[in-house]
């Protein structure tokens, strides 16, 4: 599958070069704050106002900057007022290589509008599940709560691939699998690289580097991740009023011929693109 991220795209099409990239990534960085960093910046909260805000996050599918104003930290005025400074000053990739001279206002535009019919086959900017899947909803509501906390509780910059229906996951470095039941049954799994794990394990203990921590720590963290994931599934399919069971989250290391779907189960397979030589993928099965 040749799903890319548009700068990977520009380099592998030699338009620009990588160290053009990184310079304009660097740019970006420097940009580009995050809701918490610009409510800051602005003098609107402190840190551990935003500390506070991440931590109930974790239990509750809600945008930082609504739950900052639930929470009486920020106005809704205030939170209006840092988004239109984000909005003001977001820097794009494209634009960035623009302004560090790697690329030139006409090329860019070009280059999207290529960069767009080549990434048509493989992205899809909607959750849709193959034809015949029982509780649809509830899988395509679980695909979307995924996403958000890979956002929100990873911070992590990804783009979903097309959910597909798989007789064998794909072998990767590590999986953490939980079981789901009761109105619906099924095992829900994340799939992810060691570079993907370690991304996990910084949010996850909010540290800037996790070299040296032992491996039961770092596989921890991705089975903490799972349990935030799945608690959230289930308080939102409560809403709707299907009751979903959550077990303890388990640790899962598959043969290098891949895991197979369970007989009796539909297994599908939401592939989750973070950036080169990284697999990270969300994975269900579903029982028939």
């Amino acid at each position: 599958m040749a799903v890319k991220f548009f700068g990977q795209f520009l380099v592998e099409k030699n338009l620009v070069s990588r160290e053009a990239l990184l310079k304009a990534i660097d740019l970006q960085d420097q940009k580009n704050l995050k809701m918490g960093e610009m409510a800051i910046s602005m003098g609107y909260v402190s840190q551990d106002d935003i500390e506070r805000a991440h931590n109930a996050q974790m239990s509750k599918d809600m945008k930082l900057g609504d739950l900052l104003v639930e929470m009486g930290i920020l106005t809704l005025n205030q939170l209006n007022d840092v988004i239109t400074r984000q909005k003001n000053t977001h820097l794009y990739i494209g634009e960035a290589l623009v302004l560090v001279g790697a690329l030139s206002s006409e090329k860019l535009q070009l280059s999207l509008d290529e960069f767009k019919a080549d990434q048509a086959l493989y992205v899809s900017d909607r959750i849709e599940l193959p034809d015949g899947i029982a509780n649809s909803l509830i899988w395509e509501m679980t695909a979307d709560l995924t996403y958000k906390m890979i956002t929100r509780v990873l911070d992590l910059q990804f783009r979903p691939g097309k959910c597909q229906i798989i007789t064998t996951v794909d072998s990767n470095f590590m999986m953490a699998a939980m079981d789901l039941s009761e109105d619906v049954e099924a095992r829900y799994i994340i799939s992810v690289s060691e570079a993907v794990q370690k991304t996990i394990a910084k949010a996850i203990l909010r540290e800037d580097s996790v070299e040296g921590e032992p491996v039961e720590v770092l596989e921890d963290t991705v089975m903490e991740f799972v349990n935030v994931v799945c608690g959230n599934i289930a308080a939102k399919a409560s809403q709707t009023g299907k009751t979903i069971n959550i077990n303890p989250p388990v640790t899962i290391h598959p043969p290098t011929t891949g895991l197979p779907v369970p007989d009796g189960h539909t297994g599908l397979c939401f592939p989750i693109h973070v950036g080169e030589d990284n697999k990270m993928e969300l994975i269900l099965f579903v029982k028939n």
